[in-house]
């Protein structure tokens, strides 16, 4: 083979990688290493799905009043229903139905009440668990991960069918909804976050306080906020500095909830109740990003066991207050209240 032809194919081997890696890098850079990588996972390895399997809950009263209580605590219908802009409580007659809302794209959220055409009413049981806990559609497909099913993976196999017995129990609502389309390169990234269960969920320890609390702290998805990265994308676990949008306002900086005293060390556990109950701490009110209308259903108990878990966190020192102009923050590279003092 000649030169000229031993540089063609490398050249033409070299465009198709270069503009890869172009792509991964872009991803990394808008969204973290988290989604770069499921991006390479996506695109080398394809979507990775368990097989649906015949398993059928039943229904119990003690399952229904669970159910209840969970989707309630998880927010399910915060991003599942058409919700009141202040409360970001579903719209009554609409819980469940399913909503469209612009973020970086056009999201669409499904359907969940169990309308059998537009809704939820013809999936089988392990469809929706699937869904719930490994991010598979009923259709097969990849969710995108902003259904946070990998804080939910860790619901026990008794509490998410808890779940799916409650939402089979909710008055369907039709509302046709058009399919959910992942716009290049979105679509490799959604198919690298899936990770299926290999094998059973049992319950949290309850008569211990720290793994329960932990365990309530992942059906809450509260890392998904509360934690962030910092200047060299390592993790920053609960220290806060997240930006949100603060429900159509500006943007806000999820708080340090470590046990620092940048962050909740001053915190007791019935000041930690009250928060979670009222939305205030002592006469500051919690932005309207932090769903505190939906927390305050946890149970006293819940609540202090989630307390004694955050007490249990690294103490991480990172300065983040919302009631200071934004300034740039040297540990986590954002622009957030606050951020000049770290």
């Amino acid at each position: 083979m000649s030169r000229r032809w031993k540089i063609a194919i490398i050249v033409l081997f070299l465009i198709p990688l270069l503009a890869y890696l172009a792509v991964a890098g872009m991803i990394y850079r808008m969204l973290g290493r988290q989604y770069a990588s499921g991006f390479v996972k996506g695109t080398l390895f394809g979507l990775q799905a368990r097989p649906l399997t015949s398993a059928n809950f039943k229904r119990t009263q003690a399952r229904l009043n669970r159910g209840e209580h969970l989707t309630s605590v998880a927010r399910c219908f915060s991003c599942h229903s058409d919700t009141d802009p202040q409360t970001d409580l579903p719209v009554p007659g609409r819980m469940g139905a399913g909503t469209i809302r612009q973020l970086a794209v056009r999201m669409v959220y499904p359907n969940i009440t169990p309308d059998a055409d537009t809704g939820a009413g013809t999936w089988t049981d392990d469809m929706t668990a699937r869904a719930i806990r490994e991010g598979i559609g009923h259709d097969g497909r990849a969710l995108v991960p902003i259904m946070p099913y990998q804080s939910f993976r860790y619901l026990s196999d008794e509490d998410v069918a808890s779940i799916v017995v409650y939402l089979r129990s909710i008055p369907p609502v039709r509302n046709p909804l058009p399919k959910m389309q992942y716009p290049f390169p979105f679509n490799l990234v959604a198919k690298g976050f899936p990770n299926p269960l290999r094998g059973p969920v049992p319950p949290p320890d309850s008569s211990d306080p720290i793994k329960l609390g932990e365990y309530l702290t992942r059906i809450g998805s509260c890392a998904d906020c509360h934690s962030a990265t910092d200047m060299h994308g390592h993790p920053l676990p609960y220290a806060g500095g997240q930006m949100i949008s603060d429900k159509g306002e500006k943007k806000v900086a999820a708080s340090n909830i470590t046990p620092d005293p940048s962050g909740i060390s001053y915190y007791d556990e019935a000041l930690f109740i009250r928060t979670m109950r009222a939305g205030h701490v002592g006469a500051r009110e919690l932005a309207a990003a932090m769903p505190w209308r939906y927390f305050r259903n946890f149970t006293d108990d819940d609540l202090k066991a989630i307390f004694s878990y955050l007490r249990t966190l690294r103490p991480v020192k990172h300065r983040v207050d919302n009631n200071e102009p934004p300034s740039y923050c040297k540990i986590c590279g954002q622009w957030h209240g606050g951020g000049e003092l770290n």
